[in-house]
């Protein structure tokens, strides 16, 4: 009888680590030349691989694409969603996920996130269809951790899909501005935005130009 190969063992961990390695430069490139410039050949031997090579971690150039926007997906639900869900206080764990969303699109290493913004219509098929339910999941968080910060009269009435969405907003729009290393620390921005965007939202701020009003505590 055969034994079943460790998941932990040297020759897979380094199969993971060359094929997370290939969509971290990829992604790099795709970030400097746009997907429709990035060649498959440029991505390669950015790789130290040849073009065969390539193919042989992924089939095409748009799985290439999924492959990286589904890695991303990864990182975020990993270092934002795993994170934040355990907050019992739904006002504090929507300026945790803000925040903790900030740090991701600003930090160095954010390549995968940053091409899940800018070439969220490359995709097609299926492909695309699987990558946009993993979005909707954010946004049904979003909504529902609002809905219950209203409940709870954290903050006023609001429709809890403008407020999700203006959210992601805000946050997905960074990448087009931000300069790594750059006069303004990331600490400032995700403080700065929260403290904008929770200070309009707060239980007892004036409404009534919006025709709201406060929410009730049920």
């Amino acid at each position: 009888m055969k034994s079943t190969p460790n998941s932990n063992s040297p020759a897979l961990e380094s199969a993971k680590t060359r094929h997370r390695r290939i969509l971290e430069t990829a992604a790099q490139l795709i970030c400097e030349h746009g997907y429709d410039k990035a060649s498959m050949q440029q991505i390669a031997d950015a790789c130290d691989l040849t073009k065969a090579g390539l193919y042989h971690y992924v089939r095409s150039k748009e799985h290439l694409l999924s492959e990286i926007m589904n890695y991303g997906m990864d990182v975020f639900e990993e270092q934002v969603l795993s994170k934040v869900l355990p907050i019992a206080d739904p006002v504090e764990r929507l300026q945790a996920t803000m925040e903790r969303n900030v740090f991701l699109v600003t930090e160095g290493r954010n390549k995968e996130i940053t091409v899940i913004l800018h070439e969220h219509d490359t995709l097609t098929g299926e492909a695309r269809a699987q990558i946009n339910a993993r979005k909707k999941r954010y946004i049904r968080f979003l909504e529902s951790s609002f809905t219950e910060a209203m409940r709870a009269g954290g903050i006023r009435r609001v429709d809890p899909k403008i407020a999700a969405f203006s959210f992601l907003g805000m946050v997905n729009w960074i990448y087009k501005w931000y300069q790594p290393g750059g006069e303004i620390p990331a600490e400032r921005v995700a403080r700065e935005m929260r403290e904008l965007f929770f200070g309009g939202l707060a239980a007892g701020a004036d409404s009534s130009r919006r025709g709201g009003g406060p929410a009730k505590r049920t």
